[in-house]
């Protein structure tokens, strides 16, 4: 039977008083207000995957784990006390007798506030979202259908729901704010692992990370966090959407000269695709774009008021001509254009407005003459599909049931604490580079959108080529490119690319 919300309280079998009830009393209300003590409710289901010519049997777990936190009075371990329920989907397939132990990947989205269906039901799980793409979009309800590209085809799969996010909650009567935040984020997330690894017997699993957006720069700490809490060696981490350093996009310190450069490719890649590079390639675009945001951007940025008359006018016709602006524009925003502003006015003749997450996807303009797009069309997109089939799949395939909302994105998760980061910009790198120089084995592989406007793949790139590694080790990074966005897997011809290019990485970082 499939376990319900269970933030009732039961009855305790006394009275107010204490003594047992008797039979032939009157019943007498429950007005305990003790939270009951809270318990794993996880269900399982059983599944078949047809992928190409074989057949997957496979065991789907679905629920919220409770997560416990070590008492000590005095250095005196006491027990331990329940703080959160994490939810969490696994999918593990059948394996014959004497066969291999089969990697597992262990995947979440980002936000910070996001619960990974985007991951589970767009790209990697054995069901997927069937919503179509730009220009042809199923109208509601859209669709569900099985996926035989999953990476389920080569490696087990558990999905993650970070606390406050999906179905996860802190326990009843407890505070959530502990984990609304870079530590509390990474340490709980890796408990999770943890007992997901050990109650499953699967320590000597070949084992991998999967996150998309914070979620790549949540794995990139974890590999770290494992290995120097649990001695947990990871064999990959896949980065999907990557931003390890929030600097090198603007997030901490707007408006900053660096973020700028870092995203101007991604300006002449959208402008490409919207017809402002006439006959000219995409790649011829995006190259010309990256030389000059590496050396000529920069240094025109820093001349500050010194640069004037006509060395000014060069590089506004410049950048005008790569990211499809008018000229007159991009003087008067000095040169520095900042990426909702962009998306903003690259269409604004056409009353149009360009995705963030997406620049492929276009919407109307809410005012012809607004400074800032009210809503991201991309988003708008994407988010209806996913909400009503992981509301279908976690009831009626996987057997699931809560009253509770599924929080796709959660608000509940800010103001997020970079209390670590007091003073400096939020960056990973350096432990990333610690796992990697620990761990000479472990590789890494990076997934582009080149119409990502959220997490830009030039400042990505040029984050992870200064990681403090032996320079042998940096051919640990693989990197690959998608014509699509954010979450490229929307795109068909990139979903079913990059799912191969994953389940090729997996394969060959799980040999000895």
């Amino acid at each position: 039977m499939a376990p319900t919300d269970d933030t009732t309280t039961p009855s305790s079998g006394t009275t107010n008083s204490g003594t047992p009830d008797s039979s032939d009393s009157p019943e007498q209300p429950d007005v305990s207000t003790t939270p009951a003590e809270p318990k794993d409710d996880l269900v399982t289901s059983q599944h078949t995957l047809k992928a190409g010519r074989s057949t997957l049997s496979y065991t789907a777990t679905t629920g919220r784990i409770v997560l416990r936190e070590e008492v000590y009075e005095d250095d005196v371990f006491t027990g331990t006390k329940a703080k959160a329920e994490v939810f969490l989907t696994s999918y593990v397939v059948e394996r014959a007798e004497g066969d291999p132990e089969r990697p597992v990947t262990f995947a979440f989205n980002g936000g910070p506030g996001s619960s990974s269906v985007w991951l589970h039901l767009g790209l990697l799980g054995p069901r997927r979202v069937e919503m179509g793409d730009v220009g042809a979009l199923q109208p509601p309800p859209y669709g569900l259908v099985d996926n035989p590209e999953s990476l389920l085809t080569v490696s087990d799969l558990v999905f993650i729901d970070p606390v406050s996010t999906g179905f996860s909650r802190a326990v009843e009567g407890g505070k959530a704010k502990g984990y609304h935040g870079f530590s509390g984020d990474i340490e709980s997330v890796g408990e999770i692992i943890r007992l997901w690894t050990a109650r499953n017997q699967r320590w000597m699993a070949p084992k991998f990370l999967a996150g998309e957006s914070y979620g790549t720069l949540r794995a990139a700490a974890l590999a770290d966090h494992l290995q120097t809490r649990y001695g947990m060696y990871l064999n990959g981490v896949m980065l999907i959407s990557s931003v390890l350093d929030l600097g090198s996009i603007g997030l901490q310190e707007p408006d900053t000269d660096r973020a700028f450069a870092g995203f101007l490719p991604t300006y002449a890649a959208v402008a490409h695709y919207h017809g402002k590079h006439g006959r000219k390639s995409l790649s011829t675009v995006v190259r010309a774009a990256e030389e000059y945001a590496a050396r000529d951007y920069p240094y025109a940025l820093s001349r500050g008021v010194r640069l004037a008359g006509q060395e000014r006018a060069e590089h506004v016709t410049r950048l005008a001509e790569l990211t499809g602006l008018d000229p007159h524009w991009v003087d008067r925003a000095d040169l520095r254009i900042e990426h909702i502003r962009f998306f903003t006015e690259l269409l604004r003749d056409e009353r149009k407005v360009v995705g963030r997450l997406d620049s492929r996807f276009t919407g109307p303009a809410a005012a012809g003459n607004a400074e800032m797009m009210d809503a991201d069309p991309s988003h708008d997109a994407i988010a209806g599909p996913y909400a009503a089939a992981w509301n279908h799949h976690v009831r009626a395939d996987l057997g699931y049931e809560s009253d509770l909302h599924y929080e796709q994105i959660s608000a509940r998760v800010h103001p997020w604490s970079y209390a670590d980061f007091e003073g400096k910009s939020v960056d990973v790198t350096p432990r990333l580079a610690r796992a990697m120089r620990a761990n000479p084995h472990l590789l890494v592989h990076v997934a582009y959108g080149w119409y990502d406007g959220a997490t830009p793949f030039f400042a990505a790139r040029e984050v992870l080529e200064q990681l403090d590694i032996p320079a042998a080790l940096h051919e640990n990074i693989e990197h690959r490119y998608y014509e699509a966005g954010h979450m490229m897997y929307v795109h068909e011809p990139s979903r079913t690319k990059q799912s191969q290019d994953l389940a090729d990485f997996v394969t060959r970082a799980s040999q000895p």
